[in-house]
């Protein structure tokens, strides 16, 4: 694959990703104010934390997907990048279903579902390219917490989360 290729590919990827955080993002635009009103467990992590933890996490994303497709484009990876890209939008609207419509159950739903495509995910782009399931492994570890934590606050919250 032509150098100059490679790099639109990554560019995109990255570009990819990064949409479905600020899609992710606009509905989380009151989420401190929201977030701090709410009862959390002693061991949620300050609010602040979150948007450098999901940056880093989009980029690897980003670049994971860049790798399977490097290894013969789209048509060659369809399963995994297709998995990608539904995993990403089911994250999107995690935020949605959250922040943007205090949907607390409806959340924890989309989150136990968004851990379940990152699985299929990470696995099928193990098999294309091991490094690029490695990838995923920090973002798998996030959601998994972001789930308990979702649960938690659901549960803590039912008057604000229905």
């Amino acid at each position: 694959m032509p150098k100059n290729k490679q790099i639109i590919g990554f560019v995109t990827w990255l570009v990819v990703s990064f949409i479905a955080a600020a899609i992710g993002s606009a509905a989380s635009i009151q989420a401190g104010p929201f977030y701090t009103q709410l009862i959390r467990p002693e061991w949620a992590p300050p609010p602040d934390l979150f948007g450098p933890v999901w940056t880093i996490l989009y980029a690897l994303m980003g670049i994971a997907a860049w790798l399977v497709w490097r290894v013969g484009g789209f048509r060659a990876a369809r399963t995994a990048l297709t998995l990608f890209l539904v995993q990403l939008a089911v994250n999107a609207l995690w935020s949605w279903l959250f922040f943007g419509w205090h949907l607390g159950k409806l959340a924890f739903a989309d989150i136990v579902l968004l851990w379940v495509l990152i699985v299929a995910t990470l696995i099928a782009f193990w098999r294309v390219r091991p490094l690029a399931g490695a990838l995923l492994i920090p973002y798998l570890l996030w959601v998994s917490f972001a789930s308990a934590l979702n649960y938690s606050v659901w549960q803590l919250n039912p008057q604000i989360l229905g």
